[in-house]
């Protein structure tokens, strides 16, 4: 366990702790992975809603549980939580389309239990994810309105975001795929199966799923990122926000002093409040 000499929260720091109670399990599709997990505020609803996509370098390997910290603690402060799975490498169906299918999918299924569960979807939702689920989160906002057009030219993307969206939090995610593909870690590689190849070989892949290459999303994006980050680099975030704000986004980078990459999403470290607060201001905003 994490004590109180060691700089950085560590991946098994956050599997150490105990899970949270789960959310009520409810399928989106036909494969066992396509489901997502809701929890619900205590108060009496309509509720503001927020989607979390979890991380795990897009790898069938590393499933939603871990983040399940971070929507039990987003559900404790007053907010609709919707996490949603999805397939992945590993998974049939998993990659280039099917994950970016799903994430669009299981989203998108919020208008279905919106009734029943007094979501309030007029407000918008928003969005957060982290590392490679901050990267789905980004993107899926881009899904907002997707001309056909660019749909056949950007592969098999059937389905765009039906949905309003509040703003999108990504927590050290990945914003470039070309560039992080060029890593030496083993989360850089799973981008080349995740696309299904190299950039030379289907360059219009990198650029139909890369966030840094949707801008502008029109929507704000918040983008927290340790500085002690030794997975996915400070500058993915720096860059893809000063291109946003070059294109008209209002994007913001919060760099969390003497953060890793796993603080984000342990509610029982000092980077907590920052993620919090970055969520509910999405909803604060006029």
């Amino acid at each position: 366990m994490r004590t109180t000499d060691d700089p950085v929260v560590s991946w098994s720091d956050i599997t150490a702790q105990p899970l949270p109670p789960p959310g009520r399990r409810i399928a989106y599709g036909s494969d066992p992975e396509q489901f997502g997990e809701l929890r619900l505020p205590s108060a009496d609803g309509p509720h503001p809603v927020v989607v979390v996509l979890h991380g795990g370098c897009w790898q069938s390997a590393y499933d939603l549980e871990h983040i399940s910290h971070v929507s039990a603690a987003l559900a404790r402060s007053g907010l609709a939580v919707w996490t949603v799975e999805y397939r992945r490498i590993g998974h049939a169906g998993g990659g280039w389309t099917g994950t970016f299918d799903d994430v669009v999918r299981g989203t998108n299924h919020l208008r279905v239990l919106a009734e029943e569960n007094a979501l309030d979807l007029d407000r918008g939702v928003a969005l957060l994810g982290h590392s490679a689920g901050g990267h789905l989160a980004l993107w899926l906002a881009s899904r907002r309105t997707v001309p056909p057009a660019e749909q056949v030219e950007a592969g098999s993307f059937d389905v765009g975001l039906a949905l309003a969206v509040r703003g999108v939090v990504s927590l050290a995610g990945i914003t470039d795929l070309r560039d992080y593909a060029a890593g030496d870690g083993s989360c850089n590689a799973s981008v080349e199966p995740l696309l299904g190849g190299a950039f030379e070989a289907v360059p219009a892949r990198y650029a139909a799923a890369s966030p840094i290459e949707q801008v502008p999303l029109g929507v704000p994006a918040r983008l927290l990122h340790g500085r002690l980050d030794s997975i996915v680099p400070l500058a993915q975030s720096e860059r893809f926000a000063a291109q946003a704000r070059a294109a008209g986004d209002a994007a913001v980078v919060e760099v969390i002093e003497g953060a890793g990459h796993f603080d984000l999403i342990a509610p029982f470290a000092p980077a907590w409040p920052s993620v919090e607060a970055a969520v509910h201001e999405l909803f604060s905003a006029p």
